[in-house]
């Protein structure tokens, strides 16, 4: 958590916070994240007042610095469901907020996360650059850690990536040696069900979801090519 409130800058804070969904939220958080909580300045029992209908005044600078602290942590909770998988139209539904604006925050955050690293590269803090890089990685791919190689095919992202490392195909190099029969059911129980009902020409359909499984295995093992090219140079 602490990770991903660095990785909010103020202008990506929009709206007003809904507390009876922040304060839910906060009591869902493990020991470690609670830590985060106290860390940032924040207050438990503040959250829950205001749950209750109180007000928080922001009519001193020090007023609305901690206004801003409470928004920026509401808004990095976004961000976390992002990185573990959670769709954006549920993010926006789960926070009762646009869904353009949670595409917007993740697309916002992941460039302030790319100036970041940098900084943290330009100062020689290799470590945490590493661990920015990381979470930025997950932010983009709007996934979880074990998902991370798998969403650097073309086509594969998040729910799909999901899918595919539950049916077996849990590497680049699995996927870039699949044959395509094999990969054509997978891709229909990513497809969403709408759409799959939608199409009336089946033969069409499944010219598509060829045409998307030969650019999978392509760019997996264009991919597994530069793995293995790396591997070797940093065997010499």
């Amino acid at each position: 958590m602490h990770v991903l409130y660095t990785f909010t800058p103020v202008q990506a804070m929009q709206g007003s916070i809904n507390w009876q969904i922040f304060r839910r939220e906060v009591d869902m958080l493990d020991e470690s994240n609670l830590r985060v909580l106290g860390f940032v300045g924040l207050k438990p029992s503040l959250i829950n007042k205001m749950a209750q209908g109180g007000s928080m005044r922001e009519s001193t600078p020090d007023e609305i610095e901690i206004t801003r602290i409470y928004k920026r942590f509401y808004t990095a909770l976004q961000l976390r469901d992002l990185c573990n998988e959670m769709p954006v139209h549920a993010v926006a539904r789960k926070y009762d907020l646009p869904r353009g604006t949670i595409q917007n925050l993740a697309q916002t955050c992941h460039g302030f996360a790319a100036g970041m690293i940098k900084f943290c590269e330009k100062m020689d803090w290799g470590a945490l650059a590493a661990v920015l890089d990381h979470f930025s990685d997950r932010l983009k791919a709007g996934a979880k850690s074990d998902l991370l190689a798998l969403a650097e095919i073309t086509f594969i992202k998040s729910r799909t990536a999901r899918i595919f490392w539950d049916n077996g195909y849990k590497t680049v190099g699995a996927i870039a040696g699949a044959d395509l029969k094999e990969l054509i059911p997978i891709l229909l129980m990513a497809q969403p069900k709408k759409l799959r009902l939608a199409s009336d020409d089946e033969e069409k359909y499944h010219a598509k979801l060829c045409a998307k499984a030969t650019k999978i295995v392509e760019s997996a093992n264009r991919i597994w090519e530069r793995q293995m090219q790396q591997e070797i140079y940093e065997e010499d």
